[in-house]
């Protein structure tokens, strides 16, 4: 499978929207509660959020598009860290990385990856945060082999149920 990497616009927050919903669906169904992940998903991904991170110059939204047709298959939301750890100058938050899981195995998520650390750097940042589920051992691994390491712990609200999360850092 292949697919097409592009910075997203203000435009692009329905088709975000919609695979932000689709992929937490799929990641976090059978893990979060049914109701949780639907209300998570209405308020967090939301169009209007793609719109202003789409918007922000502080933010870098990337949309990946299948070849033919330009379904979105993943995006990736580099922001201002919003994380319980002391920040350092030249920090920046990979708040979203994503993709449909009919993409796994298709080097999706590191070509992700790979743009985000690349817009984080271009940007003048030196240092690239992330939260992720603390149980996501799918997820862990795969931030793992990008080089991040463990760097703190918070609480995370999904829908009405708060959830342990794990913090990960590294050098860009």
């Amino acid at each position: 499978m292949h697919w097409r990497l592009r910075r997203a616009a203000a435009a692009d927050a329905d088709a975000l929207a919609m695979v932000a919903a689709a992929t937490f669906l799929e990641t976090f169904a059978g893990v979060l509660a049914g109701p949780d992940i639907v209300r998570h998903c209405a308020v967090n991904s939301a169009p209007a959020k793609f719109a202003a991170w789409a918007n922000d110059p502080a933010s870098a939204v990337t949309l990946a598009e299948h070849p033919e047709g330009a379904a979105p298959m993943g995006y990736s939301v580099l922001t201002v860290p919003d994380l319980p750890i002391p920040p350092e100058p030249g920090d920046i938050e990979l708040r979203r990385i994503y993709a449909l899981s009919v993409t796994r195995g298709t080097g999706l998520g590191a070509a992700l990856m790979a743009c985000a650390i690349a817009d984080a750097q271009a940007s003048g940042r030196t240092r690239m945060l992330l939260g992720v589920l603390g149980r996501n051992r799918r997820a862990r691994d795969f931030y793992e082999r990008q080089g991040f390491a463990l760097v703190g712990e918070r609480r995370f609200l999904v829908g009405e149920t708060w959830y342990d999360d794990v913090v990960y850092g590294r050098a860009i």
